[in-house]
């Protein structure tokens, strides 16, 4: 015996493939040949092929899954200590050099392509992943009863935001993990309120929870990484009893990418990214951080944008920059920008056709952050609508000529705002009696656009109280 047929030779095929069909007769002469030495798996059913009277049972892919078989038929060749090569489909010259067998396959064709092996069936690879990788996953199994109900068991044991979530199984947390590169247990930061430790997994679990689809969870990390910025202060706003939450915009391919609404009700419901994306940075408060309303969270009222708050930035005109470019990134750069705000205040502005009257109009609405008689007190968010943004483009202007022109529209006497003007206690300190007062710190109104091209209605989402460089900062994180 040469030293070819020395070694050992494994053949995986299955039942379900005209060339496994094809190759009956070589396995038959491969048998005769190498005996005990010659190792066939059947990936679907153990009976085939009839004229073997050896085989094994791969039907629960195993062997397949760990040997990373792709393609049957795959011939392996191999000694007691490594594999030497291996070939896939029916390859003539290919199977007769592995086996060392000169006349093997004398009557068949020289070439016919194989099949995909059953591992490569539509979500098979993240089952075998669960059954066979027992140590993939760190995060503690929570094994349910028989007669548990697993959207129940989710809200007994306090996973939920108070709407039903997805159990996430390690199937589905698996699958969602495929969608990044980065380990499962590298550690993304410390989850405030409590400051424990958070993997990629963990993350990955709470996007599943949140019903995400796994080609959203680069965004959810980035989502995450912003939070945890010094500047954004996540710690604060979980314990305020003011209104705010975080409030996600989003800029760049990615939304086109991943389906994320920027037209009509993008800031409403109805979109599956736009929701579960929001949703999932929430949870991961909530889970990891134990960031529990009643608990540390202790907002007076609260708002339904703390279940989620999060859409993407109309950037159909390419002269009018979007948030990120505000920010300094390109527009080519897909971004995730976090905002400590409340809840969605409509700009009713129906008859301006200049921009000046229109801008007025916003600067009005706009005074109302907070409150009338509070300058500079919290930051804000300009949501322009498309219509209205039509009316600046007409007229020539760059969104940095409608921020100029804001701020002069924003400036006061603070003779009119202090405390007991207009026999109204509450206001500005007496101090600033004798200033002029701007409504916004520098820095302290972003601009962006979304929504719907029919509706001359803009909106404000007002900021946290604590705004600012001793608070909270609008941030922003660049999605890998």
């Amino acid at each position: 015996m040469n030293q070819s047929t020395a070694n050992r030779i494994t053949v995986v095929i299955k039942k379900d493939c005209p060339t496994c069909a094809l190759i009956e007769p070589v396995l038959a002469e491969l048998v005769d040949e190498f005996e005990n030495r010659i190792a066939i798996y059947v990936q679907d059913d153990p009976a085939f092929p009839q004229s073997i009277r050896v085989k094994l049972d791969d039907t629960s892919l195993e062997f397949s899954y760990a040997n990373k078989i792709e393609i049957v038929p795959t011939l392996i060749c191999s000694n007691d200590e490594e594999e030497l090569g291996r070939t896939v489909g029916w390859d003539k010259s290919e199977w007769r050099q592995l086996t060392g067998l000169t006349n093997l396959g004398n009557e068949l064709v020289d070439f016919k392509p194989g099949c995909g092996s059953k591992t490569q069936d539509p979500g098979m690879e993240e089952i075998l992943a669960a059954q066979f990788e027992k140590d993939l996953l760190q995060a503690r199994k929570v094994e349910l009863a028989q007669s548990e109900d697993e959207i129940e068991a989710c809200f007994d044991r306090g996973w939920s935001d108070g709407l039903p979530v997805v159990p996430p199984t390690v199937v589905r947390v698996i699958r969602m993990l495929k969608a990044t590169n980065r380990a499962p247990d590298e550690v993304i930061g410390n989850i405030p309120p409590n400051n424990l430790p958070c993997t990629i997994e963990k993350v990955a679990i709470n996007a599943v929870l949140a019903g995400c689809k796994p080609e959203y969870l680069p965004v959810v990390l980035a989502s995450v990484e912003a939070a945890l910025q010094d500047k954004f202060c996540m710690h604060g706003l979980l314990c305020t009893t003011y209104f705010s939450g975080p409030v996600m915009i989003v800029n760049g391919p990615v939304i086109k990418k991943i389906g994320m609404n920027s037209g009509v009700n993008a800031l409403g419901q109805g979109n599956r990214a736009n929701a579960s994306i929001g949703r999932a940075l929430q949870l991961l408060i909530r889970n990891v951080g134990g960031g529990v309303p009643g608990g540390i969270d202790r907002a007076v009222m609260g708002n339904p944008g703390k279940y989620t708050y999060c859409f993407a930035e109309d950037e159909s005109d390419e002269d009018w920059t979007n948030l990120a470019q505000d920010r300094g990134y390109e527009r080519t750069d897909s971004v995730i920008n976090l905002f400590a705000g409340e809840g969605l205040q409509a700009i009713v502005d129906q008859q301006s056709r200049a921009p000046e009257s229109l801008t007025k109009n916003i600067a009005n609405s706009l005074r109302s952050v907070v409150n009338t008689k509070m300058y500079g007190a919290a930051d804000a968010i300009l949501v322009v609508s498309p219509e209205h943004r039509r009316v600046f483009r007409q007229a020539g202007w760059t969104k940095q000529d409608l921020r100029e022109a804001l701020y002069d529209n924003l400036m006061i006497a603070g003779s009119e705002v202090i405390r007991g003007a207009d026999d109204i206690a509450e206001g500005m300190p007496v101090k600033f009696k004798d200033k002029l007062l701007n409504k916004f710190r520098d820095d302290g109104l972003h601009i962006v656009t979304t929504g719907g091209s029919a509706g001359m209605f803009s909106a404000i989402i007002s900021g946290w109280v604590a705004s600012g460089e001793k608070g909270s900062q609008l941030v922003s994180q660049k999605i890998q």
